[in-house]
């Protein structure tokens, strides 16, 4: 297909499921990480498995840098913001979307790729990678038939939301970016916080403490609509009882290894938003200085 190159900054679950999707669908794709991730994709490409899509091998390109002028999918966990400026300063590109949690890492990219059009947008679906290294490629898996992304309203002419509408995945707009963005946050904490805490699925985790989950709803809620996205307690508890009984937050993962992951991304945000409105977090700040501890215990 036509048009400037697609790279995607961070071939993880989420980047190399949709770089493959990408590729498939007649883009040109190339995946941009560090050294040895770069050297081993570049070299193995990624077996992908899915449920919605069925599975292949994507032999995908890969890099250390972003070429110039490209159309740029950021898809890095919050570690790698810093890095994903870096790369973006020094690419001129001409489109940007970021598929980030949270939402305090717009103006960091907006800054690094001044002259771009650059937009957060969300993306929803059960993704794991296992690790790259050795002689196979890595191999993305895809589980459930959820897939869904979500940008602003502006976003939606830009050439590489029309790649990502290519993917089969669903796309809709949204609204403002900061629409977008907090209606993903307030829906990732509560599902994020709860799994982690309880370390089984949404199911389960929503009926262990009752009074637990209805103050964190509440808590997360108060906020959004702080932040312009009116919410409830209840509108949260109805979309997670929708999500498949089994569905964990990534932060679960990365806090049962003993990382912090995008705890601080993800309930530290809502906590400083929080703050900055005057909303009253009890329950939410206990949730999150517990997993924090648990971290610094592990």
């Amino acid at each position: 297909m036509s048009g400037a190159p697609i790279a995607v900054i961070g071939p993880g679950a989420i980047g190399g499921l949709m770089a493959a999707l990408m590729q498939r669908a007649g883009h040109d794709v190339t995946v941009v990480a560090r050294e040895p991730t770069a050297t081993h994709i570049a070299e193995h490409g990624l077996d992908v498995v899915t449920d919605l899509f069925g599975a292949w091998h994507a032999p995908l390109p890969a890099s250390t840098t972003v070429p110039h002028g490209a159309r740029v999918l950021v898809a890095v966990k919050a570690d790698g913001v810093a890095a994903a400026a870096d790369l973006l300063r020094d690419a001129a590109p001409t489109e940007v979307i970021a598929l980030l949690n949270g939402v305090e890492h717009m103006d960091r990219l907006r800054s690094a790729a001044d002259g771009a059009r650059v937009f957060g947008a969300t993306i929803a679906g059960q993704t794991r990678r296992t690790p790259v290294g050795g002689p196979r490629p890595a191999t993305v898996t895809h589980s459930f038939n959820l897939l869904t992304i979500v940008v602003p309203d502006e976003a939606e002419d830009l050439g590489l939301a029309a790649a990502l509408r290519d993917t089969g995945a669903v796309m809709n707009t949204g609204g403002t970016e900061n629409e977008v963005l907090w209606k993903k946050l307030r829906f990732l904490a509560a599902l994020s916080l709860l799994t982690s805490t309880w370390k089984v699925g949404i199911r389960e985790a929503l009926d262990r403490d009752p009074g637990l989950t209805a103050g964190l709803l509440d808590e997360i809620a108060a906020v959004a609509s702080a932040e312009g996205v009116p919410s409830t307690g209840e509108d949260l508890r109805l979309l997670l009882a929708d999500l498949p009984p089994r569905t964990v937050g990534s932060l679960e993962a990365d806090l049962s290894a003993g990382r912090p992951g995008e705890l601080d991304a993800i309930g530290g945000a809502i906590l400083r938003a929080g703050q900055r409105h005057g909303v009253v977090m009890p329950v939410l700040t206990a949730t999150v200085d517990r997993l924090a501890a648990s971290v610094t215990q592990a």
